[in-house]
């Protein structure tokens, strides 16, 4: 396994993964609260480091047909949810 490079955010407040307290994005690249997933709420990022992308697959979400892929925490390697990768109806494509 080769050497593991995580970046890191100079900012006030972080949001971290749960498990192993990687950094994520600052509190600023929050877009909006205001979503729900599978799993209940969920928050819309703007930028977020430190992650891998899944591949790239369509999904039924409560806004219509969307291209997502999930995202992985680089530290550890924990489903931290996932990414819009394309929207289909023009009133989504702002994710």
């Amino acid at each position: 396994m080769g050497r593991l490079f995580l970046r890191y955010i100079e900012a006030e407040s972080v949001h971290c993964c749960a498990l192993c307290a990687t950094h994520l994005a600052a509190h600023d690249q929050v877009v909006s609260r205001q979503f729900r997933g599978r799993h209940g709420d969920a928050w819309l990022f703007g930028d977020v480091i430190n992650v891998n992308d899944g591949p790239p697959e369509k999904r039924l979400l409560l806004t219509g047909l969307h291209v997502v892929a999930d995202i992985y925490c680089n530290g550890c390697d924990t489903r931290l949810g996932w990414k819009y990768v394309e929207a289909y109806e023009e009133q989504q494509k702002y994710k």
